[in-house]
């Protein structure tokens, strides 16, 4: 494997990225955090001896030590397994002169407006949409094309900072909460967009110059910004390969890959979209990692790749495990987010009793928690597996029900 500096604040005790990679103590250099590697000092020192730890990961200045880190060691190529890293991975490669995702592609992948414009202009379908640099550019979206609509992060992740408006008073309200932001209000941040009526999907897989090399498609049980605001679970089933929306979901996902400027070496990507009332496609966003949640759990019960680990290596230039479209999965799958109530936690007394489905508790018992913070937060989540997706779909529902039976707040 050719030296390569990888940028991660992935804790390293639940993403072994030593076990991930090859001949990492001699051809990998790491930049994390002491939050990332905390607990696994001793497996640090003998896997990562050439890693850096930074300060302050989100910060300017981990380019500077990446960059020198990377002359230093005379790194060959650079990979990330965040999305917020994304960019900044393929800035350092453009400095170096090294293989691998460029900045257009990068931004592509990020910036959500350039995304959808690029889209769009391939004849891909997208919501009507426009940068929001004001307060003035906010409202004049919502007088063209009315309510309701949605405003975003341009280069967010995970529903972050997404806001609903739905009347007027939404808008208001989304203008009044700019002290409490994570993401600022300033220009080149922000963006509205049409609300889309529609089932809500998802494709992941493996991309590489611009083509898609494997994917599959998902169906979510509802959207990720209404997960937050409404206190639902969130989860995913793999469609059958009979399901018609599997081939348009399929030929949406080689449209938009090819729509985008394309990276050379493979790449995980994750692309969410809706398919309205006349069963059109519509883009939502795409991300050039792997998808969130059990996404790549999924995948990997189905196709035997975990995409996660198969986007990093490919990034670092080792050989895909999976290189050609699977017919189908080996096993139908799904999977859901069950979400912390408000109060103290008191688990089911016993464990789930639906067939094929795997509950895992991930809060203590008697732990206090405030209802759904971000889009990944959950109490406990489901794993199921069965003959057909509609089998799985049952079983989910059952085991929901007996979950919200079972499990207590007080």
């Amino acid at each position: 494997m050719p030296r390569t500096l990888v940028l991660s604040r992935q804790p390293l005790a639940s993403r072994p990225l030593q076990d991930w990679l090859d001949d990492t103590a001699e051809g990998v250099v790491l930049v994390t955090t002491a939050k990332a590697v905390a607990g696994t000092e001793a497996g640090l020192a003998e896997h990562f001896p050439l890693h850096r730890l930074v300060p302050d990961y989100h910060g300017w200045s981990t380019e500077q030590y990446a960059e020198e880190a990377a002359r230093a060691f005379g790194a060959e190529l650079i990979a990330s397994t965040s999305e917020s890293d994304v960019l900044r991975a393929a800035r350092l490669r453009e400095r170096l002169g090294l293989p691998g995702q460029g900045v257009a592609s990068a931004t592509a992948y990020r910036d959500k407006l350039v995304m959808k414009r690029l889209a769009a202009g391939a004849g891909i379908a997208v919501p009507a949409h426009a940068p929001v640099d004001s307060p003035q550019d906010l409202w004049a979206f919502v007088e063209h094309h009315g309510l309701p609509a949605v405003v975003k992060p341009r280069l967010g992740a995970g529903a972050e900072g997404v806001a609903i408006l739905r009347e007027a008073a939404d808008v208001t309200a989304f203008l009044a909460r700019e002290r409490e932001s994570e993401v600022p209000y300033l220009p080149g941040q922000w963006m509205a967009e049409s609300f889309v009526a529609g089932e809500f999907f998802h494709v992941d897989g493996i991309m590489r110059d611009g083509r898609v090399v494997h994917a599959w498609p998902g169906q979510y049980s509802g959207g990720l910004a209404e997960r937050i605001r409404d206190q639902l679970h969130v989860g995913s089933v793999l469609l059958g390969p009979e399901d018609e929306r599997t081939a348009v979901l399929l030929a949406a996902a080689d449209a938009v890959v090819a729509a985008l400027p394309a990276a050379p070496l493979p790449l995980a990507f994750h692309l969410e979209l809706w398919i309205d009332a006349s069963g059109t496609p519509v883009l939502c966003e795409i991300a050039s990692r792997a998808g969130g949640a059990l996404i790549a759990e999924a995948y990997e019960t189905a196709f035997g790749v975990q995409l996660a680990r198969e986007g990093l290596r490919a990034q670092c230039g080792a050989a895909l495990v999976l290189d050609e479209q699977p017919a189908r999965p080996a096993v139908a799958v799904g999977w859901v987010l069950l979400p912390p109530g408000h109060g103290s936690f008191v688990p089911p007394a016993g464990p789930c009793p639906v067939p094929g489905a795997e509950l895992t508790l991930l809060i203590e018992p008697g732990a206090e928690r405030r209802g759904v913070e971000h889009v990944s937060d959950a109490a406990a989540q489901l794993f199921v597996r069965a003959g057909t997706a509609d089998l799985v779909r049952e079983r989910l529902a059952a085991a929901i029900e007996w979950w919200h039976e079972h499990a207590a707040w007080h």
